[in-house]
């Protein structure tokens, strides 16, 4: 089976729309590790796009936000406007729909968060020592998480001295095996890019072959601004797409 991995696409329809195109003819199934709203313009638009693809879906804090499940003064300002916008927002079906995620999900040798196994909605994994920390909190070999926004892949290495985990930026547009040491693996976020690259960033999982090809498209960054400016969004979440960060 062939799955199209995406994460935080955060109501970014332009960028989802060419991850989807790019991908084409490629993936069998689509798994969305969460956020699909929160930051952009169009989250009716992504979920309902989501929808015309087998898939499945995690809930992730900015969904959970929106529903009104999370305290959101512990986002900054900015996060918070973005959230009160989009619960106003959201239709019916769009809140339905999100209502009815998982926070995580095991699909055969895949345990799949959206933050962590340890914390599925909030917690960051952005370094080795808190990617060590949470193998103890799956049982399959492998771990899809997301929230970072940023590509990367914790593996674990086990050596005579004790444990340790290895952090590897996945190479762009090559296969690559996920071995057979346990690994935590995010595909980065399609939506809004936290690693100095602006374009989307996704995945491709083949599980047949067990490899991972890590993929950065770019998209029409100013069509999603102009969305932006339309709605009243902030300044800062604006200009944030143009530069990755």
């Amino acid at each position: 089976m062939r799955y199209l991995v995406v994460s935080d696409i955060h109501a970014n329809l332009a960028a989802f729309e060419a991850v989807l195109a790019h991908a084409a003819g490629e993936f069998d199934f689509i798994w969305c590790l969460g956020d699909m709203v929160g930051y952009g313009p169009d989250p009716n638009e992504c979920i309902a796009r989501l929808q015309d693809f087998p898939h499945l879906c995690l809930a992730g804090n900015h969904d959970w936000a929106a529903l009104g499940r999370l305290d959101i003064q512990s986002f900054n300002t900015d996060a918070r406007i973005a959230v009160l916008w989009t619960q106003q927002e959201l239709t019916p079906a769009s809140r339905a729909y999100l209502e009815s995620l998982p926070t995580n999900l095991v699909q055969d040798s895949f345990t799949l968060a959206h933050a962590s196994p340890r914390q599925p909605v909030w917690e960051y994994v952005l370094d080795p020592l808190i990617a060590q920390r949470n193998f103890a909190y799956f049982d399959t070999p492998y771990c899809l998480i997301g929230h970072t926004h940023i590509p990367v892949i914790f593996r674990r290495i086990v050596t005579p001295s004790g444990e340790g985990c290895q952090t590897l930026l996945p190479p762009f547009g090559e296969r690559m095996p996920l071995g057979e040491a346990r690994a935590l693996v995010n595909p980065g976020s399609v939506g809004q890019p936290r690693d100095g690259d602006p374009r989307a960033s996704y995945a491709i999982l083949d599980t047949e072959t067990m490899t991972w090809d890590h993929r950065r498209i770019p998209y029409p960054v100013e069509i999603t601004q102009e969305k932006m400016r339309a709605r009243g969004m902030p300044v800062r979440l604006i200009e944030r797409l143009a530069y990755g960060r």
